[in-house]
């Protein structure tokens, strides 16, 4: 019986893998085609547009297509308006994901390893260093152009709290966005 259900994980973490792969692909002819632009300017104001694309932000489907947003928006908007509500909007999105990641993928991954190597994994993630590192390299994911999903996971597999993970991934959204903005006007 445990073996049927490893199978069926491995089967469902191999069918989430080419949904990343398809939402990368995505991204990128959405990037390339201009419809990100013509979308910005549809929504009006920097502060929608922002928050929108920060929704966009947190996700390995959608982040190609959101930081080019990020970079035209930054050509025109405040750089305050747009760090704020982009990250206000990732925020949102990475609840979104973290409450996916929680019940599906990281279920999806732990169940298609073998029974040992998750109980080695998981008490690495209750007792000693990495119980306080995984939160830290999980915000430090977050905070850079990366997806979000290996950062999130990393927090839910060490429990940590809605409480807590708003604000960690509001700050660290906001330097995420920041840098993106900051590069779109250095290049």
């Amino acid at each position: 019986m445990k073996v049927a259900r490893r199978k069926k994980a491995q089967r469902e973490l191999a069918k989430d893998l080419v949904f990343v792969f398809i939402g990368a692909v995505i991204a990128l002819l959405l990037s390339q085609s201009g419809v990100i632009s013509v979308v910005i300017d549809f929504l009006g104001g920097t502060a929608i547009s922002s928050f929108v694309a920060g929704i966009f932000f947190t996700s390995v489907f959608t982040i190609a297509p959101a930081s080019v947003a990020f970079a035209d928006i930054s050509q025109t908007g405040a750089p305050l308006t747009i760090i704020l509500w982009g990250g206000l909007g990732a925020m949102c999105g990475d609840l979104i994901l973290f409450f996916f990641i929680r019940d599906r993928f990281t279920d999806d991954l732990l169940n298609s390893m073998r029974p040992s190597i998750v109980k080695h994994i998981l008490a690495s993630f209750h007792l000693g260093f990495m119980k306080w590192l995984s939160p830290i390299l999980g915000a430090l994911i977050i905070s850079s152009p990366l997806p979000d999903e290996l950062g999130l996971t990393l927090m839910g597999l060490s429990k940590m709290r809605i409480a807590v993970l708003m604000p960690v991934s509001l700050i660290m959204n906001m330097m995420g966005i920041y840098l993106i903005c900051w590069l779109a006007q250095v290049v």
